[in-house]
């Protein structure tokens, strides 16, 4: 591509390259630059982009796409912000891929990775068409899976998985969209056909400082959206459906909605209700367990219902979906008690995927559990607080502990327990925690490994070490035989 059709739509302070000249690709990773390619300088939070130009260019890089004249001799283009710039110019490189989708977009601090899915799920099976998705978990694109490094990938990643995904054919693609993405210009270029919240709890503070900043955050997705699918229950719908001025579905268990849940039925292994929308009622099933599962269901119904599908059709298309990896995932024991894997990492996920499990538990609920380092401080008592008031015992242990030390880590969750009789064991090593959860777990007992969901790693210090817990899971029952 050359380089004016690559710089089309960015608002450029100085060019001191020719016009003509051919750009290879488009790349933020200095270590990732191949010959001709455009390296464009971003400044992140840790590190500045502008560091490694002289990297860049001696892997290849033909042209610098940055905020202020590199040292290097290269031809460069100086631009006012360099973030935006890489989308746009990745969009532009790779032909403008998600017009040639139907984008959903999904935000919210619980539930993004199952409506996603749930979603993906009933376009395939309602529409028979290809649906690429952009997660947590993983990035698929028709039979290919990605391992996934962010919720959602830096723009020039999203752009190359789009122009994949209409490449193969897909017609429609459904992305998480985070806080952090919307904020930092990641998905600028995405034209949503449909933006979808879910719900707002404590999170990413260390990130964002305040609730309003992250709810802020959040809704620049319907200002990039056609349409809208809000859950109306959630306190921040208060503030989030006046500010739309776009179609909108309000969804929820409340009469104040275009789509609702009535006549719920919550059962061990699913949840049944009935879809009402807009003077259309159908029967509808999710095996997923959970008052939160039905709230997900709603979700990717109303997100389908924007999209023009009809009511009848995704309820009978619902009761095909099927559990997300590392969302209420239940590891095999062959023995008298139960044993789950669920990602909650927020205070509001571990109380509703409690109260869940209690909904059905016939012994004791155990839940092992820890918080992130450098991340949202704040909420780790809070975390400890909704256990210790839910759980009949608890494990605290590491999760992620990154730069900081587990055991600090801990001993800011342990206040949170202030004034509670649950038992608390305390066990930083997480494998030996685990290891000690299910040797003690009596008949009937149902334990809960949470914060790790999907994850195969724990980072200690910026390095990932294999951890599979379904992994040691077996081999602490193997031993056990």
């Amino acid at each position: 591509m050359e380089l004016k059709d690559l710089l089309k739509d960015i608002e450029v302070t100085e060019l001191r390259a020719p016009e003509d000249m051919e750009i290879t690709d488009v790349c933020y990773d200095s270590r990732k630059v191949t010959s001709g390619a455009a390296f464009v300088a971003v400044r992140g939070y840790e590190t500045d982009g502008h560091q490694y130009i002289p990297a860049a260019v001696e892997n290849g890089a033909a042209l610098v796409l940055c905020e202020e004249a590199p040292a290097a001799e290269v031809p460069f283009v100086l631009v006012k912000d360099s973030r935006k710039a890489m989308a746009v110019s990745a969009a532009n490189f790779f032909r403008r891929p998600a017009e040639a989708l139907t984008v959903a977009g999904v935000t919210g601090t619980n539930g993004k990775t199952t409506t996603t899915n749930l979603t993906r799920s009933l376009l395939m099976t309602v529409t028979g068409e290809g649906v690429g998705l952009l997660g947590t978990n993983e990035n698929i694109v028709g039979d290919r899976v990605y391992p996934a490094v962010n919720t959602t990938p830096e723009s020039r990643d999203i752009m190359a998985y789009f122009r994949e995904m209409a490449d193969a054919g897909c017609r429609y693609a459904v992305m998480e969209v985070s806080s952090h993405s919307l904020y930092l210009d990641r998905v600028c270029c995405v034209p949503f056909a449909v933006g979808c919240f879910t719900n707002l709890s404590q999170d990413h503070l260390d990130f964002h400082k305040t609730m309003d900043a992250y709810l802020e955050a959040k809704m620049k997705l319907f200002d990039l959206s056609r349409t809208a699918a809000v859950n109306a229950d959630d306190p921040a719908a208060r503030r989030i459906l006046p500010a739309l001025g776009i179609p909108v579905i309000r969804y929820g268990l409340g009469e104040e909605t275009d789509l609702r849940a009535k006549d719920l039925r919550l059962l061990p292994d699913r949840v049944e209700f009935t879809a009402c929308f807009r003077g259309q009622e159908a029967p509808a099933c999710l095996h997923i367990p959970g008052r939160f599962s039905v709230y997900n269901a709603l979700a990717a119904l109303a997100c389908c219902l924007d999209l023009g599908l009809p009511l009848k059709d995704l309820t009978a298309a619902l009761p095909l979906c099927r559990p997300v990896k590392g969302r209420m995932e239940v590891v095999p024991t062959g023995r008298d008690f139960t044993l789950l894997i669920d990602y909650a990492v927020t205070p509001d996920a571990l109380d509703n995927m409690i109260r869940t499990v209690r909904d059905t538990a016939k012994g004791r609920v155990g839940v092992l559990f820890g918080c992130g380092g450098d991340r949202d401080r704040t909420k780790r008592p809070k975390m400890a607080r909704v256990v210790g008031s839910l759980a009949d015992y608890v494990i605290v242990t590491s999760d992620n502990p990154r730069t900081e030390d587990p055991e600090a880590i801990i001993a800011e969750i342990l206040p949170g327990f202030e004034g509670l009789d649950t038992p608390v064991k305390v066990i930083p090593d997480r494998r030996e925690a685990i290891r000690w959860g299910i040797e003690n777990a009596r008949p009937g007992d149902t334990l809960v490994l949470a914060g790790k969901g999907h994850e195969t790693y724990q980072i200690v210090g910026k390095t990932k070490h294999h951890m599979d817990e379904r992994e040691i899971a077996a081999e602490v029952l193997a031993g056990m035989r």
